[in-house]
């Protein structure tokens, strides 16, 4: 069973300042924390989404995840690889404390907290060997107690190696682990201020796009993005509009500062917000050697499912149905 929907409000809060850098010398994981850039006095830095629609409750909480995959064009290497994507949006109990899922709700009691879950995953080949990206997000469907989301993890595999790194939401703000085979930035851990995440937006939409902030945002950018551009963790501007692409979709921009960057997540007007597709649209490079990447996903299959009962052999069928094979 799970939590009451609540009617929506919007709320924004003044951004706070990151801390100061430190480490600490050791062999222990590097613990540093990442100066702030200018920040706009009245930059939103949270989202506090409740679902506004009635039927909220008898989609997402029908025991099934809605399952999608997208036509991914994806950037890599100076060349775009032709690849595939799939969202995977389900609601489960999770532990305010823990940041896990609950083993028994029941006995949970304030511990509880009901949570849209985004499984991502981006495949694609670059030459002979592959890359297999996911991330995971837990947005608390009620903005009253729950307005930040609890937690980010992303993880990225290929030949060389693979890396990890995880979100967890503190008291002002993320505390943000990450290991990697790389040298440069293999073993961190970093406090990020009060800020909106990117990844955060995609579990947003499907729980409420109205309540999107439009003009001056403070965020941090996905980690995808992060993973496969390299820069540092960090909290930065953008500046955020909601408009209308015809009768029947909604597109959510985000513009950057960083690198002329501009994410657009394309969705459904009407509930319950299906995705539709996204570009994201970056500099790579610098001086004579910068150049424009983009990321395109478009949308493919679509089925509502209990994926977790679904793991006989008669089942890799569906697979074929979302064309995934």
């Amino acid at each position: 069973m799970l939590m009451p929907m609540k009617t929506l409000t919007l709320a924004a809060t003044c951004a706070l300042l990151l801390i100061g850098c430190a480490s600490d010398g050791s062999n222990n994981p590097t613990v540093r924390t990442v100066a702030a850039a200018h920040n706009p006095g009245d930059a939103v830095t949270v989202i506090q989404a409740y679902p506004s629609d009635t039927g909220f409750e008898d989609y997402w909480y029908q025991g099934k995840a809605e399952i999608t995959s997208y036509n991914l064009e994806q950037p890599r290497y100076g060349e775009t690889r032709a690849g595939k994507a799939v969202l995977i949006f389900v609601t489960e109990d999770f532990s305010r404390r823990k940041h896990v899922k609950l083993d028994d709700y029941t006995r949970a009691g304030d511990d509880r907290v009901t949570v849209l879950k985004l499984n991502r995953t981006h495949k694609f080949n670059t030459g002979i060997y592959p890359y297999s990206m996911m991330s995971s997000v837990f947005t608390p469907v009620s903005g009253d107690r729950d307005p930040h989301t609890l937690k980010v993890t992303t993880s990225s595999q290929e030949w060389c190696g693979h890396t990890f790194v995880q979100f967890d939401l503190i008291e002002d703000g993320y505390r943000v682990q990450h290991h990697s085979y790389f040298e440069s930035s293999a073993d961190q851990t970093i406090e990020l201020s009060n800020a909106i995440l990117e990844d955060e937006i995609w579990t947003k939409i499907r729980i409420n796009p109205l309540s999107l902030p439009s003009g001056d945002i403070r965020i941090v950018a996905g980690t995808f993005y992060q993973r496969l551009s390299h820069n540092a963790y960090a909290v930065e501007n953008a500046l955020a509009s909601l408009d209308p692409m015809d009768d029947t979709e909604y597109a959510y921009t985000l513009s950057f500062e960083h690198r002329a960057r501009t994410l657009t997540i394309r969705f459904e007007q009407a509930f319950p917000h299906r995705i539709t597709g996204w570009e994201e649209s970056y500099t790579r490079g610098n001086g004579a050697d910068a150049r424009l990447v983009t990321t395109r996903a478009t949308r493919d299959k679509s089925m509502l499912l209990d994926y977790w009962t679904r793991n006989s052999l008669a089942d890799e069928a569906l697979r074929a149905e979302l064309n995934l094979d």
